[in-house]
């Protein structure tokens, strides 16, 4: 079923305010990269977005991705997809194969998977680095006080494609704080790409040198029961 939710309408909006932002902060046109968060939805609704230009997608679960994107992908070529949920070591070799860009690159152990399935296979996607910003316990990410070895371990030990950090702050904190630690970190190991910023916050996380936002409900509504759906049958 088609989504009522007006997409087209949407992501002219979000790419208004990411352009105001831009200007606001004195950055250049571009600079900013929006990755369109389709998780949960389906592919009808998918396509709305790619037919109103947009490229760039983000996917939380490999398995969700490997059921919709092959066809999407088939038909839209241009698509890039990008993994930004966490990634069991069980999927390292999927993921590899399925996703243009892993975003969530957090222990040494799934780094160093996705080194051997990246030279088995000869597919390089590249990759971020996620910092846990609010040292949250439940949540994926390398600690802030580890992020300079890990980072290092990934670029010089297991030659991993590693172009930037990505982060999601605490619920219930200040996201700029968190912004500011991924830039600080980033600057210091000399990494250009900051994914940083969803629907509520993004506009901050320009001011702070985002250079991808990930932005989902604000273009695409409501999570749907899309997903829930197919596994349940």
């Amino acid at each position: 079923m088609m989504s009522q939710v007006p997409i087209e309408e949407n992501l002219a909006t979000v790419r208004a305010s990411i352009t105001a932002a831009l200007v606001a902060t004195e950055r250049n046109g571009g600079s900013v990269k929006l990755v369109a968060v389709s998780k949960t939805h389906g592919p009808d609704v998918i396509e709305v977005a790619l037919k109103s230009g947009q490229k760039i997608f983000g996917e939380n679960r490999v398995q969700e991705a490997e059921a919709k994107w092959p066809t999407l992908k088939e038909n839209f070529p241009d698509a890039q997809l990008h993994l930004i949920g966490p990634l069991q070591r069980n999927k390292a070799a999927l993921a590899v194969g399925l996703f243009d860009v892993i975003e969530t690159v957090d222990r040494p152990k799934l780094a160093t998977a996705l080194a051997r399935h990246m030279d088995e296979v000869g597919r390089r996607p590249n990759c971020f680095i996620q910092v846990n910003t609010g040292e949250e316990p439940q949540k994926a990410g390398v600690l802030p006080k580890d992020a300079n070895n890990f980072i290092k371990r990934c670029r010089e030990e297991l030659n991993l494609p590693i172009i930037g950090l990505m982060c999601i702050p605490p619920v219930d904190e200040e996201p700029a704080l968190h912004f500011a630690l991924l830039r600080e970190i980033a600057e210091r190991n000399n990494l250009a790409e900051l994914s940083m910023g969803m629907s509520s916050d993004y506009e901050t996380a320009i001011q702070f040198g985002a250079t991808y936002v990930r932005v989902g409900t604000a273009i695409f509504g409501p999570r749907s029961d899309y997903w829930q759906k197919q596994t349940s049958n």
